[in-house]
Formats: C-alpha cells, sequence, structure tokens
C-alpha cells in the first residue's frame, strides 16, 4: 500500500506539471483555462506531502486519490485542446466548450471534496491552500469577456455577410483575423489542420461555416500579401534613377522561406513548437543532436514532422501565378530502414513483412498484410515503422489483387496507418485513392466499410478531398449508405459529409443519389442514422439541385418534427436545411406553419445552440416578412374588388346615355 501510495502521488504531481506545461490558450476560453491551470497547481504541494509521508492510508482513501487522477487527466486533455485546438471552432463553438470546462470544474471539485484530509498527513498550510481552491471551485463561473463577445459577433457577421461584399468587410476580416492571430500564412495553415481535425474529432457541428470563414480569412490575408509585395516592387522600380523595370523579380514572401536555408519550401513541415521548416533541413538539425526548435529555441516536445499541405499549396499558387516553376514536392517513397522506434526484434519482423509482401506467394502475402493490419492498429511507434519501411506502396499494389482477404487485410492496414497524420500524404501520393475506390465497390462488405473508413481519414486533409472526389469515390460510397451494415452505412455518411464539405464534391452527391436515401433515413424506424443523415443535409441543401431535390420530396414534416423534439444539433440542422429550403420556395414556410412549426421554432430562437438560435432567427424573419406581403396582397385585392361595381355601374350609364 506504501508503494502504491508513493505511486499515485508522483503520478498526480506528473499530470498537474503536465498542465503547467500547457499555454497559450485560445483568446475566447483565455480566461477559464488559465484559471483552471492556476487552481491545479496550487495542489501540487499537497501531493508532495503525500508521496514523503511514511503514514500508510486507508484503500479508500487511495480510491479518492485516483478518482482525483482522473479528474485531472480529464482536465489535462481539455486544456491540450483548448491550446492546440481551431481557433475558429473554440470561438463558434465557445457555449460548448465553457460548459465542458465547468463540466470538468464540477469533478474537479466534487473528488476533492471526498478525500479525508483528517486521514492524510499534511501540514495546516496545505490543508488551507487546498480549502481556497475548492472554494474556488465552487464559486467558478463562465464569464465571457467583452473582448471575446465581440469576436463572437464579428464572426457572426462574417457568417451573416458571406455570399456580400460591403465596405465594411475589409475592416470586419482585419480585425478577426488580428484577435484570431491569424495574420500570417503560417498560422493559417497550422489553422486549416486543426480545423479539420477538430471538426471530424467532434461529428461536424457547422463545419461548412468554420471552413467559410477560414477560406474568407485566407484570402483577405493573401490579398494583403500580395498588395504588400507589389508596393515592395513598385517602390525598387520607381527609385532606380527615375527607371522602371520591365521585368521586375517578384519578392518571395518570407512565410515561403525555409527559416534555416532562407530558401522557398518544396516540403514543409510543422514541428511540435507549429513553426514551418523545409523538410531536409529540420531533418539535417535533428540528425545533429538537437532537441530545440531552431526558430524559437523552445524544447521539441516530438521529433515528429507533420506535413503542411496547405502552405505546400500557397506557395504553389503563388509560383503560379509569378510565372515561377513550383518547387517540386518529394517523391512519393523511398525504401528506407524500420524506424529506430522500433525494438530490433520488431524491425525484423517489419522487414521480414515487407519481404513477404513484395515477393511472397498469395498466401504469404495475405498472412503479410493481415499481421500489418494488427500491428498498425496497436500503436503509433508501429504505424510510423511500417511507413518507413516502405509498406505503404505494397500495400496499394495489393488493393487490386483478386483474393478477397488480402484485399480486406490491405485497405485496413492502410486505414490503420492513416491514423498517422505523416502517412496520409505518403497513402494519396502512392495513387492509393483508385484502388481503394475499387474495393469500395467490389469488395467484400469488411472491405467496403474499412475502404469507406480509409476516405474519411484521408479527406481530412483539403487537397485531399478534391481528389477523392475526382476519381469517382461518391458513388460507390452513396451505394454503402444505402445498402450497407449499421457501420456500412455510418462510415459511408462520415466519408461523404467530410467531401461534401468540398463545394465541388456536393453537385456529385446529389447526383450519385444521396438524397433520397438520406431522407428514407431520417424516417426510417430504426435506422439509427438520423444525426448523420441531417449533417449531410444541411451541407447539401444549400446546393439550388439538393433543394430542389429535397424540396420535391415532402421532406418538411420531418424538419418540422425534428425541430420540435430532436437532439440540440438535429434541431440545428434541421432549421439549417428549411432555411434553404424556404429561400428557394417560400411556400414550404407556410406548410411548416401549419404543421406548428412556430412555437418550437421560437423555443429554439431562444433555448438552442448558437447556430440554432441564428437559423431559428432567420425563419421567424422570414415568415413576419411572408406575412407582411399577404397582408399587402390581401389588401390590394379587396381595393380591387370594392372598384369592381362602381366600374360596372359606370359602364351601364354610359350604355344608357
Amino acid at each position: 500500500m506504501e508503494e502504491e501510495k508513493g505511486a499515485v502521488a508522483q503520478s498526480l504531481i506528473d499530470v498537474v506539471n503536465e498542465i503547467a506545461s500547457v499555454s497559450d490558450y485560445r483568446t475566447t476560453v483565455k480566461k477559464l483555462c488559465s484559471n483552471l491551470a492556476r487552481r491545479l497547481k496550487l495542489l501540487v504541494p499537497m501531493f508532495e506531502e503525500i508521496k514523503e509521508s511514511n503514514d500508510p492510508i486507508s484503500e479508500d482513501t487511495l480510491g479518492t486519490l485516483v478518482s482525483l487522477k482522473e479528474a485531472l487527466c480529464s482536465a489535462k486533455d481539455l486544456l491540450k485542446f483548448c491550446s492546440g485546438g481551431s481557433k475558429i471552432y473554440l470561438v463558434m463553438e465557445r457555449e460548448q466548450v465553457t460548459s465542458k470546462l465547468l463540466e470538468v470544474s464540477v469533478q474537479l471539485e466534487q473528488s476533492l471534496s471526498k478525500i479525508p484530509y483528517e486521514d492524510l498527513d499534511i501540514s495546516d498550510e496545505v490543508k488551507e491552500q487546498v480549502e481556497l481552491v475548492l472554494s474556488q471551485f465552487r464559486r467558478a463561473k463562465g464569464r465571457v469577456d467583452a473582448s471575446d463577445d465581440e469576436l463572437y459577433q464579428d464572426i457572426q457577421s462574417l457568417c451573416n455577410k458571406s455570399s456580400d461584399v460591403d465596405d465594411n468587410q475589409p475592416a470586419l476580416l482585419h480585425r478577426v483575423a488580428k484577435k484570431l492571430q491569424l495574420m500570417e500564412i503560417p498560422d493559417l495553415a497550422q489553422e486549416s489542420v486543426a480545423l479539420h481535425e477538430t471538426v471530424a474529432l467532434s461529428g461536424g457541428g457547422n463545419a461548412e461555416e468554420m471552413a467559410m470563414v477560414l477560406k474568407l480569412i485566407k484570402d483577405f490575408v493573401q490579398l494583403e500579401t500580395d498588395n504588400s509585395e507589389d508596393q515592395k516592387v513598385g517602390v525598387n522600380n520607381s527609385s532606380s534613377n527615375g527607371q522602371t523595370s520591365t521585368a521586375a523579380i517578384p519578392v518571395i514572401p518570407d512565410d515561403f522561406r525555409c527559416p534555416i536555408s532562407l530558401e522557398m519550401m518544396r516540403d514543409p513541415v510543422i514541428v511540435s513548437t507549429g513553426q514551418t521548416y523545409e523538410r531536409t533541413c529540420i531533418e539535417k538539425w535533428l540528425e545533429a543532436g538537437h532537441s530545440t526548435c531552431p526558430k524559437t529555441q523552445q524544447a521539441l516536445t516530438s521529433t515528429t514532422l507533420t506535413p503542411n499541405y496547405v502552405l505546400r499549396s500557397l506557395i504553389a499558387q503563388w509560383c503560379e501565378a509569378n510565372d515561377i516553376e513550383p518547387p517540386k514536392p518529394p517523391s512519393s517513397f523511398r525504401p528506407s530502414k524500420v524506424s529506430s522506434l522500433s525494438s530490433p526484434a520488431e524491425a525484423n519482423k517489419i522487414e521480414d513483412l515487407m519481404w513477404r509482401l513484395a515477393y511472397g506467394n498469395p498466401e504469404d502475402q495475405r498472412s503479410a498484410a493481415g499481421e500489418i493490419r494488427l500491428l498498425a492498429k496497436r500503436n503509433a511507434d508501429n504505424r510510423v515503422a511500417i511507413a518507413e519501411a516502405g509498406a505503404i506502396p505494397l500495400l496499394v499494389g495489393l488493393l487490386a489483387t483478386p483474393d478477397s482477404r488480402i484485399q480486406e487485410h490491405s485497405v485496413t492496414a492502410l486505414l490503420n496507418l492513416s491514423i498517422c497524420e505523416n502517412n496520409k500524404g505518403a497513402i494519396v501520393s502512392a495513387g492509393a485513392i483508385p484502388g481503394i475506390v475499387q474495393v469500395l465497390k467490389k469488395g467484400s462488405m469488411e472491405a467496403r466499410e474499412n475502404a469507406a473508413a480509409t476516405l474519411f481519414s484521408l479527406s481530412v486533409i483539403d487537397e485531399n478531398k478534391v481528389t477523392i472526389g475526382a476519381l469517382g469515390a461518391i458513388p460507390p460510397l452513396v451505394v454503402l449508405l444505402n445498402e450497407g451494415t449499421q457501420r456500412g452505412m455510418k462510415d459511408a455518411a462520415t466519408a461523404l459529409f467530410n467531401l461534401c464539405i468540398y463545394q465541388g464534391n456536393k453537385g456529385k452527391a446529389i447526383r450519385a443519389g444521396v438524397i433520397p436515401t438520406l431522407t428514407r433515413l431520417l424516417t426510417e424506424p430504426g435506422s439509427g442514422m438520423v444525426d448523420e443523415a441531417l449533417a449531410i443535409l444541411a451541407i447539401l441543401s444549400s446546393h439550388p439541385e439538393g433543394k430542389a431535390i429535397i424540396g420535391s420530396l415532402d421532406a418538411v414534416p420531418s424538419l418540422v418534427e425534428f425541430i420540435r423534439t430532436g437532439s440540440p444539433r438535429n434541431r440545428e440542422n434541421a432549421a439549417a436545411v428549411l432555411v434553404h429550403l424556404s429561400s428557394g420556395d417560400p411556400q414550404h414556410l407556410v406548410e411548416a406553419q401549419k404543421l406548428g412549426l412556430m412555437g418550437p421554432l421560437i423555443d429554439l430562437a431562444g433555448n438552442g445552440t448558437d447556430r440554432g438560435k441564428r437559423k431559428a432567427a432567420q425563419l421567424l424573419e422570414r415568415i413576419s416578412r411572408l406575412a407582411e406581403q399577404q397582408k399587402e396582397t390581401a389588401a390590394q385585392e379587396q381595393t380591387k374588388e370594392e372598384a369592381e361595381p362602381t366600374d360596372s355601374a359606370s359602364t351601364r350609364e354610359a350604355a344608357d346615355t
């Protein structure tokens, strides 16, 4: 028991130290997170005294400390999310995030209250300090700073004006970008990756609006950068003894240069501090034994290098706009030794599996692919080691095999490998998409399910959404959504949701017949697919073809029912669909009113999620406008009817004359 007490106390100290190392919380939750972290750091003296005490503690007391550790781990994970998560997401979903922070505070307060301090050998000063922390937790309230509220309102204005261009929008975008600290291209690149990862983990929400806000900011910052460079070139041209250069060489933006080599990056990667470098340069830095970030001198918590796909795309666009040959991307696959993360035994095993994949007979390939599938599922180190050993191109080649089990093992191994961010680009670069699509069409049901899940994992990256949609993945995903098992339908739906965030894929999904399937799932008893179906319909209803088809399928009664009785997320998505439908045909609103929309809509406007309130307000405004138009029409008709008898009498008098 004594050893257990010391181990638990040390683990509590370690968790709080991890929390103390987290910093730079996002704007909207900075105050709550900082207060929470500050309170938890005050608990360290108690844990140290428990660790150093020679007095035994009871099993029940030990249990309360273990319970406290669980609460601390929950707080640590949430604080890390609030430090590294998407800035836009944390603003737009502030109520949800604030609620989670308060829930964690309540959990910590309850865990601390259950500890029998009289049974612990701790000093009076430490007891007083713990009592102070407890009283602070009990008084904790979720308050939003005025500046944070202003930022939230600014982003809502961007959402509401997304289709309009007015004179105030540049100033609004500048204010939002500055407050979110998204004024530099590398920061925008990191935000793009963070946003897609956060949306994927949270199950969607108003992903389309978040992506739209990021695009508006990105376009604004890019325009500002271009204007700035144009001014520099103009100054240089006009200052050369009055002579104007006829072929000004464009200045490469600093954000496109590697901080080490100062040359334009061809394979930009992000290190753990968030800085971006050319891959070969930072690899040489790390190989030389350095463990700090060259630019910031901060200690690197990991040597993992994450491809900065967004920055690479921005560099390519800039090169094309300036008639410069873009830097060639690295080759998709170069054989290499097994990662040093693996033990010698594991390294030998992986090398043997590579040989069997490449040169074995079908039975060897089947068993090797199956073992790689399991190894890749086990842990992150294995995923890195297997990819570095050259498995990805070999697995991609096996997707075309007629052996259904080899196919199934190979696509599932690629799914497990794709969990590692670095592997996503390697899988797409190795030409995996056509093979995955073929498995999605013709494979066994389990292989088709895992193919759909793989496409979802790969589509987290923006440029992959375009590639996956262009290579024909959407129609077979719709087929799987229509005829798959429960798991297959879920995998297909999550992949379709992610792909349809890209505007160019919406039409493909609509033409593949997804909308009738989605509306059927809304009303099918026990389908278990309502959340997914409504989320996808909310995205597709913004497309003209999608709006027309949804309107023709008599979906309004179901939408009204979801606004009345659905979950908070389903209510907001149903309202979003109705907003788009009513913009094309006001009769949908008339029908919805007859079905009793007004009461649930007023409730949603007052008690829904932020997005739900906004959609409800839009619908209420349209209903009000429609009522005014109907009154005006009725008044005009009444005036016309009253004038008709007079006109008839005048006609008769004229005839008598």
